[in-house]
Formats: structure tokens, C-alpha cells, sequence
């Protein structure tokens, strides 16, 4: 029998992680003002914000040394830092909530996107408006990627099924190319990540998860609990910081972020202009209704409870867990936030 596909991410996520906690490959720095910081993946806008700060010299000035390490993957960034080869990370917190709900000792200190960003991309001029017009469409999506889990209920809130819909299973790596070939009429992909790297060829919209009730939190800062005892005070400094780099960001200085991290990356060869667009799509997905009253970085416990039960009835996690098992507030430093932004 197949394993669905929510079930094979965290199969994945504890097998690795097993393997890295028993055969660690990468010494951790002992200083306790010394941080490794691993990122979901390769240069692109929602990171913009922690190079801004490196290079402004915001981290050094709060007496704490970051190294900035590029990913491939939110969930090998989750694997990673379970697994106490870095301090903390950049990933989707709905992976590091997968993880968490299986025993993995993970917690976010952070969360900027809390309002979901995965999606379903469609040509601008499609007549598809919403889930039930998918019937009968050719969709691309990956197996094993975050969407996987929930497609089903996307397709629901539409009244179809799976098996109404034409789903194409493709890597990670080839469903932007897949998607711009015009072999599928759509794509389950990061909107914020992918409406960019589209727009030139393919200009296209997003159908959002947390438009149809899914809302799940997506990128944020997490570590675990025996680094928060290990170097609390300095992950509270970082957290604080980059949330503050954020509003900086959204208050007029998405050009500056863009170019901090083009001259940081310079092998990355990054796009000014994709670069740029990809902060600006990201702004949207700061705020939900439960945080707008909130600083960016702090996390809402209504949105938790809501994302808790969107990822018990796709079978991610086991009914039982509160909100405070997944995140806390208590790493960010409201003084330290409005140094930084300038608020």
C-alpha cells in the first residue's frame, strides 16, 4: 500500500534526522553569542530581510556573530537543526509543526509569514476562479512538498475529489518549468516564490490554501529547546532583530534589502528584478486577521489553533497538541524590534 503523502514527509523528516543525531557532520560553534543560522534554500526575497541585517551590522552591534548558510529545503533545514548541526533556522513552520507533532524537540521563536503562501498558480486569463472550476484540469504539484497533505481538502472546498482532477507528480525542481510549458493548466507552488519567476512568460495568479480555510504558517525562525537553554539570550537578540529588519523592509526599503543580498550572493547571479518582486509579494503574507494588530514576527494563538486542526484532520499530527508545543513570543524583544525598524 502507498503511503500518502503527508505520512511520507514525516517519515522522512524522523529517518534523517535519526541519522544526523547519530552521526553528526557538522560542529556547532560553543560560543554562546555564536549562531548558525540555515536557511530554507537558495537566495531568494523572503530571506532579503537577514542579509539586510548583516550588512547594516545589526547583528554585530547586538554582540552576536551570525553565519548565514544557504538550504536546500525546509524540510532538510528542519532535519538539520533537530539534529543540533545548527543553531536555528529559516523554514515553512508548518514542516517544522510536522516534525514537532512526531517528538522532534522544534519550536519557532518567529513567524513571518503567517498567513500562508502555498497556493495553486493559474494564467491570469484562466477561467478557473475557484477550486470546483478544477475539474477536469491537468495540475502539477510534487509528492512530497508541503501542498501534497491538503490538496484534498483545497479540491473539497470546491465539492470535487482527487480522482475529478488530472494530477501530474513532478520534482520539486522541474514544476516551474513544467508549469511554464503550458502542459498543465496550473501549479501547486510557494505564490510569493513562484508568481515572479512566472510573470515574464506566463502571467499568472494565486488560488491561496488560506483563502479556501487552510491557513498554515509558512516561513519563520525555529530552533530547539536545548538550544533556547544554550543560547536563549542570543536567539532572542537574532529573532528580534530580523523581525525588526522585516518591518524595516515593508516600510520603504525593499530596493536596500535586495541589494544587501545581491552583493552577499554575488555567485548566486540573483535578478534584481525577481529579487525585488519577490519581497514585495511577500509583504501580503505577513498579516492574518488574528496578527494585524501584532509586530511582524509575533505569532497569534488563533492562527496556531486553526492551523492545529487543519493539519490533525489531514492525519500530520495526532489530536492533543496545543499551540505553545508549536511556538512561543518569549524570544522577541519589543525594544530590540523598534531599534531596527525604525518604528
Amino acid at each position: 500500500m502507498t503511503m500518502p503523502a503527508g505520512r511520507r514527509i514525516v517519515a522522512t523528516l524522523l529517518i534523517v534526522a535519526a541519522a544526523w543525531l547519530a552521526f553528526p557532520g557538522r560542529a556547532r560553534a560553543s560560543d554562546v553569542n555564536a549562531l548558525s543560522l540555515r536557511l530554507d534554500w537558495v537566495p531568494w526575497g523572503v530571506q532579503a530581510p537577514i542579509f539586510l541585517a548583516a550588512e547594516k551590522g545589526w547583528f554585530k552591534k547586538a554582540g552576536i556573530d551570525v553565519e548565514i548558510v544557504d538550504g536546500n529545503g525546509s524540510a532538510i533545514t528542519v532535519q538539520r537543526v533537530a539534529a543540533h548541526q545548527f543553531d536555528v533556522g529559516l523554514a515553512a513552520l508548518s514542516t517544522m509543526a510536522f516534525a514537532r507533532g512526531k517528538g522532534l524537540p522544534v519550536i519557532s521563536i518567529a513567524g513571518f509569514f503567517r498567513k500562508g503562501d502555498i497556493g495553486l498558480l493559474v494564467p491570469r486569463n484562466s477561467p478557473v476562479e475557484s477550486p470546483k472550476d478544477l475539474a477536469g484540469k491537468r495540475i502539477a504539484y510534487t509528492a512530497g512538498s508541503l501542498e501534497a497533505p491538503f490538496i484534498d481538502a483545497f479540491l473539497a472546498a470546491g465539492g470535487l475529489k482527487r480522482n475529478q482532477v488530472q494530477l501530474l507528480n513532478v520534482d520539486a525542481g522541474a514544476k516551474v518549468a513544467t508549469y511554464l510549458s503550458g502542459n498543465v493548466g496550473g501549479v501547486f507552488s510557494s505564490a510569493p516564490f513562484a508568481l515572479p519567476l512566472v510573470e515574464a512568460k506566463r502571467p499568472s495568479r494565486a488560488m491561496l490554501f488560506s483563502d479556501a480555510g487552510l491557513n498554515l504558517p509558512s516561513f519563520g525562525l525555529f530552533t530547539t529547546t536545548s538550544e533556547l537553554r544554550e543560547k536563549g539570550p542570543a536567539l532572542k537578540r537574532l529573532a528580534s532583530i530580523v523581525a525588526g529588519s522585516w518591518a524595516y523592509v515593508v516600510a520603504g526599503h525593499v530596493d536596500e534589502a535586495a541589494d544587501a543580498m545581491m552583493r552577499q550572493r554575488p555567485q548566486a547571479k540573483l535578478q534584481p528584478a525577481l529579487l525585488r518582486a519577490q519581497i514585495k509579494q511577500s509583504i501580503a503574507f505577513l498579516y492574518t486577521p488574528a496578527s494585524a494588530k501584532l509586530p511582524i514576527g509575533f505569532q497569534a494563538t488563533e492562527d496556531w489553533t486553526n492551523a492545529i486542526a487543519v493539519m490533525e484532520k489531514a492525519g500530520m499530527i495526532t489530536p492533543g497538541s496545543q499551540p505553545s508545543h508549536y511556538f512561543t513570543n518569549d524570544y522577541l524583544d519589543p525594544a530590540l524590534f523598534h531599534a531596527v525598524s525604525g518604528d
